[in-house]
């Protein structure tokens, strides 16, 4: 009797029947914890009670230049429901509203549109000075220094002139940093790009390419990206919300920008570090609730790739709204194709950070790394609709299916009979926990 899987995809599901003949392990799904009652409540309680930290109406002086930094529309983050707390709270300090600048974290991501920003803000914005920053323009950024493993430190001006710095993002699965949140929302967020790319590409290395939901005592790049942020002249306060599967908030902590968040990845873990009981011959995912883009939406392949046995498959489904999205190995035809890349691979590895390939950002390095090591794993199978056939080529890390259920033949073509079969229906932030 073959198994079916409901598949999260916008508003709506896709069904698809496993072969019957297949072992299916089970749906590999979060920790259904629920949703908080009142969002606002919970950001005035958090902020009540920062973690190793004074409140933000004890920190906030007259004179006060106040960053607030906010996380884009990649993010599920509801920032609406939070800024209004911190707000009130920046204001029982006596904080006007002329003190405050809004900063969107970008990273290397698109600027955002008035219309977006005033939709992600509420109508707390009102008022409000509000910049999108860049990370291509020295002129607006400044230099803060060379962290301890050589990254180049460049921020946006006005951050980098702050007297206090807000940081309103959320916690979750992150492939190269552990977790989001933190430090994160500013570097990368509010960064300049040589930083994004020395940062990433402290991460292209076997033992580190792969670090989602691992100890972040252990992880290169937010141990250093952590160094940077300690380098900033103002002081750093976080608001940061871990939400469950339905992007709902089940917690927010706040207060210092790492013991703050150590306090929240620990709840995103219990929700999202799932155990599974081996790794499967194949492995379907999905990409809610990153259903951005292409750059959003392969975290849900790059989240799970521990999961797959060397030679497996791994199915994704990427809903992508926005198509490819600002991702640079969208942007370039490799010189090599797929048969090539494999035979090339041992060799590419290890010179990555000192490849020059024009129309792909520096940032990209870390995603090329990533391609690679995950390709050499499994047969890696894309249905992602939204995505331009001329595209296809450019990407020969994983081939595209017309369907789902073209997927499903062709493993069922290349794996066993009894082949295993574990599913993430929520692959954009759900990560395995092996035996």
């Amino acid at each position: 009797m073959s198994a079916a899987l409901t598949i999260p995809w916008g508003d709506q599901v896709i069904e698809l029947s496993l072969p019957p003949s297949w072992n299916y392990l089970g749906s590999m799904e979060p920790s259904p914890l629920p949703g908080v009652e009142s969002p606002a409540a919970e950001a005035a309680r958090s902020l009540q009670s920062p973690v190793s930290c004074a409140r933000l109406s004890q920190l906030v002086r007259p004179e006060s230049k106040i960053a607030l930094i906010i996380d884009d529309g990649s993010r599920p983050t509801p920032v609406s429901q939070i800024l209004p707390a911190v707000l009130e709270e920046l204001e029982r300090g006596g904080a006007k509203t002329a003190q405050i600048t809004l900063v969107t974290a970008l990273g290397v991501h698109r600027p955002m549109p008035e219309d977006e920003v005033r939709q992600r803000a509420g109508a707390a914005l009102a008022g409000m000075k509000w910049e999108n920053p860049d990370c291509d323009d020295p002129q607006k950024m400044s230099f803060l220094g060379t962290t301890t493993r050589g990254t180049p430190v460049w921020v946006n001006r006005t951050v980098a002139e702050a007297d206090l710095i807000i940081s309103i993002g959320c916690i979750e699965p992150h492939i190269i940093a552990s977790f989001g949140g933190g430090y994160k929302n500013l570097f990368p967020g509010v960064a300049g790009r040589a930083t994004i790319a020395h940062n990433h590409g402290l991460n292209c290395q076997p033992d580190t390419f792969n670090m989602v939901g691992q100890p972040i005592d252990r992880n290169p790049m937010r141990l250093d990206l952590e160094e940077a942020g300690s380098m900033l002249r103002g002081k750093v306060f976080i608001i940061n919300a871990v939400l469950n599967s339905s992007a709902q908030i089940v917690r927010i902590v706040s207060g210092d920008p790492i013991q703050a968040h150590r306090a929240g990845v620990e709840i995103s873990a219990s929700i999202f570090g799932v155990r599974v009981p081996r790794q499967a011959d194949v492995v379907i995912t999905a990409s809610h609730p990153m259903d951005q883009d292409l750059r959003q939406g392969v975290k849900a392949l790059a989240n799970i790739t521990r999961a797959v046995r060397p030679g497996g498959t791994i199915l994704t489904l990427i809903r992508a709204e926005e198509g490819v999205g600002v991702f640079g190995l969208a942007n370039k035809k490799l010189p090599v194709g797929r048969t090539g890349l494999r035979l090339l691979a041992p060799l590419l590895l290890p010179n990555i950070a000192r490849l020059k390939l024009k129309g792909m950002g520096e940032e990209d390095k870390f995603f090329l790394y990533f391609a690679l090591q995950a390709m050499r794993t499994a047969d890696l199978l894309l249905y992602a609709p939204t995505i331009p056939a001329e595209i296809h080529p450019r990407l020969p890390f994983v081939t595209f299916v017309d369907s789902p259920q073209a997927g499903l033949q062709r493993a069922a073509a290349r794996m066993p009979k009894d082949a295993s079969v574990l599913y993430f229906p929520y692959g954009g932030s759900t990560y395995p926990i092996l035996p």
